[in-house]
């Protein structure tokens, strides 16, 4: 099933140099001789797409480019989900079992899309780069802490191209930013605010039960993948995983990478240090609130504490709002001050020495309102590529190679994306700590041990002060599964 390096070098020559075709003696003709916007075939890549509705729709597509490249196979569990691209790509082969198609399709495919639920991002993206496939993987990079660390290793063991799927990381808002910050005009970072009005999904709900038929088009055990077995219901597929453990990462999956990613990359942030979180209750009685620990809460509160960096001098103090609930305004914001976003639905308040920088989701519109009440405003210029070029950068490297410059000046390759990823996942670790029962009920009600200050060790992947809390660093495997 594994490529030979040997020939992984050859097809990245290949497409690097396009000078010769892979089979054979015949020369590729140079693209100023058959005329302008002609594209050789040696200049194409061989795209195929693992989970290619919803997301996956526009992952594929914009990796398509308008006929740039080639879309040559295409995966999803779902084929009624699916139609739409389906019908687009009529040429290329179909498959609902992405290790089938890889298997298959293999040797004629140079990267992948991966474009599924959390819980089945680190078996498809793991099995392309073993495969010597570059790798496009949609935010959040998996679904728990030890799945990132395994994938961020391996990018640099097969040394394939790879790139997150969090689009906002290549916004060119971003280095007005960063600029703002090494300038000194807001002074020293101690404090970050970060909030999302997601959930917008059922969330903090009873467990859905299984539903009767499994739809004809649908492939249910594929959908599993890894997760623990469960009957089917459309409360899970194809859009409302995202509320469940099982399967997803709940609001700070959702936004946390598009949302966190701002301060981490401005402010030049690691591995955070400690983790501590709230969560909101759904009460179905007087003084009975319902636990359910399969699914993620209606709303929770995280603050994250990361250590002084190069860029900024200072230890951060991040806290993480969902569920609707913003943050107050610091003083140096006006009070009638319109925020990020309309509504201020996401958005980021980076708050230093002389003034407050804020900015939306994706770091987009930032601004500055300085403690002497003068304002900073940055418009943004308009972007013809689709997603500020994110998934193009992604394609213009894996023709380039994996040393090339072009891999090196991506925004979200999993070298970054990892840390990242790892920063959004310890919220949920701390999320799902806070309500862990180890005692009985007594006539004062649970002892929650989970709700306390939880101390990280990111080297090692560990919590050290509350052992319990290690279970969410990975997951059990089921149904046959497993990454490696």
């Amino acid at each position: 099933m594994k490529q030979t390096e040997k020939t992984n070098t050859t097809r990245r020559d290949f497409l690097r140099t396009g000078a010769l075709a892979a089979a054979g003696s015949f020369f590729i003709v140079p693209r100023h001789v058959l005329g302008k916007g002609y594209i050789a075939p040696s200049d194409k890549l061989n795209i195929a797409g693992i989970g290619v509705a919803g997301k996956g729709f526009s992952d594929v597509n914009n990796a398509f480019n308008n006929g740039a490249n080639n879309v040559v196979a295409l995966c999803d569990v779902d084929w009624n989900h699916a139609k739409e691209q389906f019908e687009k790509h009529p040429k290329a082969k179909r498959y609902k079992d992405f290790r089938e198609m890889l298997d298959k399709e293999g040797k004629g495919i140079d990267a992948v899309t991966v474009s599924t639920a959390d819980h089945t991002h680190a078996v498809a993206g793991m099995a392309a780069m073993q495969l010597g496939k570059h790798v496009y993987l949609q935010k959040p990079l998996t679904h728990n802490i030890y799945e990132t660390r395994l994938l961020t290793e391996a990018a640099r063991k097969y040394k394939v191209v790879t790139q997150m799927g969090n689009q906002g990381a290549s916004h060119p808002d971003q280095n007005q930013m960063i600029k703002w910050l090494s300038d000194g005009v807001i002074g020293t970072v101690h404090t970050v605010h970060v909030w999302t009005n997601r959930p917008v999904w059922p969330q903090g709900i009873p467990v859905p039960q299984p539903s009767g038929q499994v739809p004809d088009t649908l492939d249910w055990d594929l959908w599993l993948g890894p997760a623990t077995k469960v009957g089917y219901t459309p409360a899970y597929h194809p859009f409302k995983w995202r509320g469940w453990w099982n399967f997803g990462t709940g609001a700070l999956g959702d936004m946390g990478c598009h949302l966190i990613d701002p301060p981490f990359r401005v402010l030049g942030l690691g591995y955070p240090t400690e983790v501590e979180a709230s969560v909101g209750s759904v009460f179905v009685k007087d003084w009975n609130a319902e636990y359910i620990p399969e699914g993620c809460p209606p709303s929770s509160h995280v603050q994250l504490k990361f250590p002084a960096t190069a860029k900024n001098k200072s230890a951060v103090i991040m806290t993480w709002s969902d569920g609707g609930i913003r943050p107050f305004r610091p003083e140096a914001v006006p009070a009638d001050a319109e925020l990020s976003e309309p509504g201020g639905a996401n958005g980021v308040y980076m708050i230093g020495e002389k003034g407050v920088m804020i900015c939306g989701a994706y770091g987009a519109n930032p601004k500055v309102f300085l403690n002497n009440g003068e304002k900073m405003e940055h418009k943004s210029e308009p972007v013809k590529a689709p997603e500020w070029g994110h998934n193009l950068a992604w394609q213009q490297a894996c023709k380039a190679g994996f040393n090339s410059k072009e891999h090196k000046a991506l925004t979200s390759s999993f070298d970054y994306a990892g840390p990242l990823t790892e920063t959004v996942l310890m919220g949920n670790l701390a999320i799902r700590s806070y309500d862990i029962r180890v005692a009985k009920t007594t006539g004062q009600g649970f002892n929650y041990p989970g709700r306390k200050k939880l101390l990280w060790d990111g080297t090692n992947m560990k919590i050290t002060n509350f052992d319990e809390a290690n279970q969410f660093v990975k997951r059990e495997y089921h149904n046959g599964w497993k990454l490696s």
